[in-house]
């Protein structure tokens, strides 16, 4: 019998991040307007290896800045060194070192908005923790591919100190 596997992801280890400066390129987006954050990776992928000051080939999807109404900034980029020569069209958000409560998703793009509901919906109420009023990201390793589903794929979930 083949069992549904869901998008339940493991539980989440816990880990404190350190100072990460990312730049790359970002739009504001609603829970409505998600749908978008795939064309702006596209857009940004050709620029890999170009922003001055880039540290890897990590690239990291950073949801900041809320506007209390259900609109944040998204920015797809890379971790760099620092801002000196960083052009004007690219957004650059520091985070801050922080608790997080880190999950792997294990699973297609299409399934992460299921991953993202489980873990504010189920798994954040249940947990015993509170979210942090910081920058949430993804990761994805160096080698991770969205067409062949290969890599890691992780959600950095800052947490307060209880």
């Amino acid at each position: 019998m083949d069992e549904q596997t869901g998008v339940k992801p493991a539980e989440p280890r816990f880990e404190h991040g350190h100072f990460l400066l990312i730049a790359g390129l970002g739009g504001r987006f609603t829970q409505q307007t998600t749908q978008g954050i795939p064309e702006l990776w596209e857009k940004f992928i050709p620029e890999m290896g170009k922003i001055p000051g880039q540290k890897g080939e990590v690239t990291y999807g950073i949801c900041c800045n809320p506007d209390g109404k259900g609109g944040f900034e998204y920015i797809a980029g890379v971790e760099i060194a620092k801002l000196d020569d960083l052009p004007e069209k690219y957004r650059w958000v520091e985070v801050l070192p922080q608790h997080y409560a880190v999950f792997e998703h294990k699973g297609t793009l299409d399934q992460l908005p299921a991953t993202f509901q489980y873990i504010w919906k189920t798994w954040l109420p249940q947990s015993g923790h509170q979210a942090a009023d910081a920058p949430e990201f993804e990761r994805y390793s160096e080698d991770f591919n969205p067409k062949l589903n290969t890599g890691v794929l992780e959600i950095w979930l800052p947490l307060k100190d209880k």
